[in-house]
């Protein structure tokens, strides 16, 4: 994957729902690494928020990251059942999706379903993604990699788009994984 045609996708990490997710708190330090990594390599990071009103709102330590933050508000389950998402994902220009959130056989999955059917790569940050359980987590997985999504974590992902060490974006990068 290439960092100049990748963009990051964060799905519904909030406040009343990671409390129940599986292994919410190991998600979550993944999804945190994950956001800063491509912050540091300059791709661009989108943050979508289901029914925030119900839900609340993106929990403190990924709000923090951003400046400004600027969530999406969403009813539909799917990303791409939100026209702002779609609108900002065709002004990026960027066609490779690295997709994380929570819950996985939910929101994660049908986004995944429906940025593939509209011709993105979709790479599942299968380290940053999870579910109330491991059982719906460990299918949605099983479930978007058959739809044609392509697998990865937290640290492939970045040293992916990283390609080489040696320079100063490889110590940044290796500072955070660490």
């Amino acid at each position: 994957m290439n960092r100049d045609e990748a963009l990051l996708l964060v799905v519904d990490v909030q406040e009343r729902l990671l409390p129940h997710i599986h292994d919410g708190d190991q998600a979550l330090e993944r999804i945190v690494k994950l956001v800063r990594g491509v912050k540091a390599l300059g791709v661009p990071a989108l943050v979508t928020e289901q029914y925030p009103k119900g839900l609340g709102s993106t929990v403190g330590p990924l709000r923090v990251l951003f400046d400004p933050f600027e969530p999406i508000e969403k009813i539909a389950f799917s990303c791409m059942g939100e026209g702002e998402v779609r609108r900002r994902l065709s002004e990026s220009g960027r066609r490779q999706v690295l997709l994380c959130g929570i819950e996985a056989h939910v929101c994660v999955y049908q986004t995944a379903r429906d940025l593939l059917d509209a011709g993105y790569g979709v790479h599942l940050v299968v380290d940053s993604v999870s579910s109330r359980s491991q059982r719906d987590r460990k299918v949605a997985i099983r479930a978007v990699e058959r739809a044609g999504a392509l697998l990865t974590t937290t640290e492939m992902s970045l040293f992916e788009m990283l390609g080489e060490a040696g320079s100063d974006d490889f110590r940044a990068i290796s500072r955070i994984v660490k």
